[in-house]
């Protein structure tokens, strides 16, 4: 029984412990992880204060725990004096008494020396990363195991050789330095690294001039100049530059271009070259603090140090100081290149080309169909033309009875009056002449063969094969001569002709007289031909002219004829439409075609109670 109370007594106890544990690691797991970022000399000190902010960043992309991140800065590296750094340590330990850190980075080389200087009584057991320094500013033989470093490499010979590369007339270099133990370190390395070029260039400082001095100094600068931007931090009067200003004013007065290694210059001021890279050292910086931060031990880390980039060029800059593209090293950058026209406006300037281009297709294309219309309506023309002569010979064929019984009567009349004035002329010797019946029978003669010629000039005129011609025509002379061409089949078909003509005003319009007689001729005979099968009803045939208000000419050629269904009097002047056995329904058809060449319309309608009306209308002459 006692044991199994000792049993009891022990699993509860492992419980509570296990209980206890898992709450503690609950609450560990709440925890974020507490990372503080020293700088070197304050916030606002270019480049470390750019490194600080993406460390910051980058610190919290890459971390999958909670950060709290603080930032101090130890103002003391402004100065060679070390005094002051005691109460900073006192201040450090006891804000961090409670709460220790999880991690501490460093940013830029002072801030370095001072943690590796007071790391036993403040930092003893606190991992720590060192970036933005130069590996020539950490001193490796005092890394401890809980040390990890993130340098960067600068290579000052390059990056006066830059300078050289892309101003080769350059004779003289400022370099911008001012008076803290770090511009003095830097001042010593640069005037080293610058040896091999001492037979090309002269290199003179600035840490002996005030700002203000300085500001002058670089506005009187002789030709074949340039500048280096290493630090202005403090100048020779004491004064500390925070931010970007002092570069800022420096560039505003300086007569020659400004050149520096660190990104963080670039954009605003200097002219580029190979440069260090702010993103490449807090990448790298933020990646070491998380991996510090999961458990690995940050001696552990190597890390190779950030050097050069490819160069990279502001191309204001170049244009202001009139560098050449061709003098860049090869695989140059060039930023901040001002956009052109096609830059900005490509889409745009496509679109307008695109359209252009079809517009000028399209335009292209409607020429050429023009240019094919064009010819198109000249052969349909010509073609109508030579249907409409074949048309005048074909009704000529038909004619050909009345034009021969037209021309038989005068001409037996010229005959008979010529025999009938002989005889008067041979009475003359047997007794005194009938002159007045010898006049009338000349006179007779003289107007009978009028008649005849009359008759031979209208079908002339129907037959010559002449290109059309427009002048003043009056429709009543045409209608005249078509009565005259068809009087003989008129007559034998005993038809009543009523021709009622206006004379004023005339009936004058412009055209083709030929192609009008046609028309007129072809729409007479259809008259006829329909009369003559009326049966024993009236045949009557009536032409009609008139000069109406609106400026235009009708004429009306009515008949007595069958009556006519209103559908097929719709399809009268369709090509190949016709009601006669044998005809090819091109005769109408050719007539509409000539009046509305002429700017007129020819419409039929069936007649009450029966026969058809055709109506011609043209424009009327008038007299400008």
């Amino acid at each position: 029984m006692a044991v199994l109370v000792h049993i009891r007594i022990l699993s509860a106890v492992v419980i509570a412990f296990l209980a206890t544990s898992f709450a503690c690691f609950v609450a560990l797991a709440d925890e974020p992880k507490r990372v503080m970022l020293l700088h070197s000399f304050g916030r606002e000190f270019k480049p470390w204060s750019e490194y600080a902010r993406e460390i910051r960043t980058q610190l919290v992309q890459q971390s999958p725990w909670d950060l709290d991140i603080t930032e101090h800065s130890l103002v003391t590296a402004r100065s060679s004096n070390q005094n002051p750094e005691v109460p900073f340590v006192q201040y450090l330990s006891a804000l961090f008494a409670e709460h220790p850190l999880d991690l501490i980075v460093s940013i830029g080389a002072p801030a370095a020396a001072f943690v590796q200087r007071h790391r036993h009584e403040l930092f003893a057991d606190t991992p720590m990363v060192f970036t933005a320094v130069d590996e020539r500013r950490v001193q490796f033989s005092a890394l401890s195991d809980n040390d990890s470093v993130v340098a960067v490499r600068i290579n000052y010979l390059a990056a006066l050789e830059n300078i050289l590369q892309v101003l080769p007339d350059t004779k003289n270099v400022t370099v911008v330095v001012g008076t803290s133990p770090i511009e003095k370190f830097w001042k010593d390395e640069i005037a080293k690294g610058a040896e091999p070029l001492t037979k090309r260039v002269t290199l003179s400082w600035t840490d002996h001039l005030s700002f203000e001095e300085l500001l002058k100094h670089a506005a009187a600068l002789p030709p074949h100049s340039a500048i280096f931007w290493e630090l202005m931090l403090v100048d020779a009067a004491g004064v500390v530059h925070e931010g970007n200003t002092a570069l800022a004013r420096l560039r505003k007065v300086a007569n020659a271009p400004i050149f520096s290694y660190d990104e963080a210059f670039f954009g605003t001021d200097i002219v580029g070259g190979p440069l260090i890279l702010v993103a490449d050292t807090s990448r790298q910086t933020a990646a070491v603090a998380v991996r510090i931060l999961g458990g690995e031990k940050a001696g552990s880390i190597k890390t190779p140090p950030v050097q050069f980039a490819m160069p990279r060029f502001d191309w204001r800059e170049m244009q202001r100081w009139h560098i050449s593209e061709s003098r860049l090293l090869p695989g140059s950058e060039i930023y901040f290149r001002s956009p052109t026209i096609w830059d900005q406006y490509r889409s745009y300037i496509l679109i307008i080309i695109a359209a252009i281009l079809f517009q000028t297709g399209l335009i292209v294309w409607l020429i050429h169909e023009h240019w094919r219309r064009q010819l198109a309506e000249a052969e349909s023309l010509e073609l109508t033309h030579e249907l409409a002569r074949m048309n005048r010979f074909a009704t000529a064929g038909e004619l050909s009875a009345s034009i021969a019984h037209e021309l038989r009567q005068p001409l037996a009349a010229i005959t008979a009056l010529g025999s009938a004035g002989l005889q008067w002329l041979k009475r003359l010797k047997e007794q005194s002449p009938e002159v007045d019946e010898v006049r009338n029978a000349l006179q007779n003669v003289v107007s009978e063969g009028h008649r005849a010629d009359d008759v031979i000039n209208s079908m002339r005129a129907m037959f010559k094969n002449e290109p059309p011609a427009r002048t003043k025509v009056n429709f009543n002379d045409l209608i005249q001569q078509v009565t005259v061409i068809t009087a003989g089949s008129i007559k034998s078909n005993n038809i009543v002709l009523d021709v009622n003509l206006t004379y004023h005003p005339s009936p004058v319009v412009m055209g083709d007289a030929i192609q009008l007689q046609q028309v007129i001729l072809n729409l007479v005979m259809n008259a006829v031909e329909a009369v003559s099968q009326s049966g024993h009803r009236a045949r009557i045939l009536l032409l009609r002219t008139e000069a109406r208000s609106d400026d235009t000419v009708l004429m009306k050629i009515v008949d007595s004829g069958p009556s006519v269904d209103p559908k097929v009097a719709e399809k009268m002047f369709d090509p190949f439409f016709t009601t006669k056995p044998g005809g090819m329904g091109m005769g109408l058809a050719i007539c509409k075609t000539i009046i509305e060449a002429h700017g007129g319309s020819l419409t039929a309608f069936p007649n009450t109670p029966q026969g058809m009306e055709f109506q011609i209308v043209l424009p009327r002459y008038r007299r400008e």
